[in-house]
């Protein structure tokens, strides 16, 4: 892992920031591509309906990227003390929140999603393919979480690079797959969304793969995976302020 303490400040600072940024520009190609392809393939209803269900995705997505990076930070405040069990603790602690939170939102989001986007005056012409394309997002949401956590404890060893990986994977195997389930298996906006999930589950096991390889840090005993209150508290009173924190912005686009 790399030590942000040691070397030329500058040097190290760009060293993690330019991979974050180059992150920045995938992530928006990664977000736009579902759009395009099914606009170029399937229509502008099609089109239409995943621009509607964009702004709600946004919305828990957010809030699942400000957890994990909540979550996260106490990791790296870990790492910084050089506290090796309490790094991989704090590892299973995310671990265990990711999870628990995925399989929280994928229920509610199921139950409600419909009676969400009545509430949100959808137009009836675009409120099957809308719900299609999210029943396969939320159904998917362990691995969208899992995605967004391990990539974030990565970081949190002072590596921005592997998380870009990741993230470039998931763009290539995402347009890739939008055109096989779109027009050779005939998915229409729901294989759109299974080629989403399916990229992000593909980049799960890419950074569990990477972690197993070359992260020693979190190679858990028995023992680490015994949760304890104090670990819980402290992991929730910073990842769940960063979650509605994240959330709150895309309120405004609903």
């Amino acid at each position: 892992m790399n030590d942000l303490t040691k070397g030329r400040p500058i040097i190290v600072i760009l060293r993690f920031t330019l991979p974050l940024l180059i992150g920045s520009f995938f992530q928006l190609a990664y977000n736009f591509a579902d759009s395009m392809i099914v606009g170029h393939t399937l229509g502008e209803e099609a089109f239409a309906s995943v621009g509607t269900a964009g702004s709600l995705i946004f919305l828990i997505v957010g809030f699942a990227q400000g957890l994990t990076s909540g979550l996260a930070i106490v990791t790296a405040q870990r790492f910084g003390a050089k506290d090796t069990v309490g790094l991989r603790h704090s590892f299973v602690h995310g671990l265990f929140y990711s999870i628990l939170v995925s399989l929280v939102l994928t229920v509610l989001s199921l139950i409600f999603l419909r009676p969400i986007l009545e509430l949100l005056q959808t137009p009836v012409n675009l409120i099957e393919h809308s719900y299609a394309f999210m029943v396969a997002i939320f159904g998917g949401m362990v691995f969208t979480i899992l995605y967004n956590y391990l990539s974030a404890a990565i970081r949190s060893l002072g590596d921005s690079t592997t998380p870009l990986i990741a993230l470039i994977l998931a763009c290539i195997i995402n347009i890739i797959l939008d055109f096989f389930f779109i027009l050779n298996v005939g998915w229409g906006v729901f294989g759109a969304g299974f080629a989403t999930v399916t990229a992000q589950a593909v980049s799960v096991l890419y950074l569990l793969f990477h972690i197993k390889r070359k992260i020693p840090q979190f190679h858990l005993t028995k023992s680490d995976w015994k949760l304890d209150k104090d670990n819980l508290k402290k992991h929730a009173q910073v990842g769940f302020p960063m979650g509605f924190q994240a959330s709150i912005i895309a309120i405004g686009a609903l």
